[in-house]
């Protein structure tokens, strides 16, 4: 398991029955996990005055109790800086264990000793933007939600790289993938965070299980001659890390060689010395250690 285990303002401190206890910066939150499903005591006592509870509902969704919780504040990772916004279906705008991931790129990057452009596709709110383009890379951010590459942005200025060269994009990822490959237009990394259920633009259906293939397939075709890297990130219940390395060695290994390897993401959890595992990581690379 890769472990983020270099956060100081983020903090797992303990996980039982379904929910996990965590500290973000200054302000303690409980949320549902579904991986947590063990009974263990909850002894820490942040458990029963947390600064906000977000509670499942019966009937589906849930919400949150925010008591005096801010709408919005930062915390710190290395060098880059987060906007953070409780909303609606128990997230917060960051999933601290891709971490381990932004070092991993970070690594590569700064290593490669060229210039290196990075296509960052279903980029949420820009962890894996503002990490590559702190390491040096131009990035390309796609979504489709407006909302989420204006917090994007919101969080590469609060990191200190607004004039950074990021291209934001807000699109369907597939489509503007088929644009890139029809213009020429070429990347020397991907890293992809495709959602495991969802609607296109015109309605149609995405299921990662059904599209995950032909999607890595068509990505591949905007690759350079002379790729660093391809990270696919899984939240798939049931979808095995060795899904992910069969997909990117089938595709991606016999035209560029290198190798493949994939494990789970995970948070150490205090109270424990325990790791929560927190979905699945492939990752292709040309050389060196996946």
């Amino acid at each position: 398991m890769w472990a983020a285990d270099g956060w100081r303002d983020y903090r797992l401190l303990d996980c039982s029955g379904g929910e996990k206890l965590e500290r973000w910066g200054a302000y303690t939150l409980v949320r549902p996990d579904p991986q947590a499903i063990w009974q263990t005591p909850r002894k820490n006592p942040a458990w029963r005055t947390p600064n906000a509870r977000y509670t499942r509902s019966s009937t589906g969704g849930g919400q949150w109790d925010k008591g005096m919780l801010p709408e919005r504040w930062t915390i710190s990772y290395k060098s880059l800086t987060f906007n953070i916004k409780p909303m609606n279906f128990k997230h917060t705008g960051l999933f601290p264990e891709q971490a381990a991931n932004w070092d991993f790129a970070d690594h590569l990057i700064r290593k490669a000793g060229r210039p290196i452009s990075v296509l960052n596709l279903f980029a949420y709110t820009g962890g894996a933007t503002v990490a590559c383009a702190a390491a040096g890379a131009s990035v390309c951010h796609v979504d489709a939600a407006k909302g989420m590459v204006s917090w994007a942005r919101e969080n590469a200025r609060s990191s200190g790289l607004e004039d950074a060269p990021i291209r934001w994009i807000i699109d369907d990822c597939g489509k503007f993938v088929e644009r890139e490959i029809r213009r020429g237009r070429k990347y020397d990394a991907v890293i992809m965070d495709p959602p495991s259920y969802g609607r296109g633009p015109s309605g149609e259906i995405w299921k990662l299980e059904e599209n995950l293939w032909p999607f890595v397939e068509l990505v591949s075709g905007v690759l350079s001659d002379d790729p660093l890297f391809f990270i696919i990130n899984s939240y798939t219940t049931g979808l095995a890390p060795s899904v992910l390395t069969y997909i990117l060695e089938s595709l991606v290994t016999p035209r560029f060689g290198g190798h493949t390897v994939s494990d789970e993401l995970g948070l150490p959890v205090e109270d424990t010395g325990l790791v929560l595992p927190c979905g699945a990581t492939g990752r292709w690379v040309k050389e060196g250690k996946a």
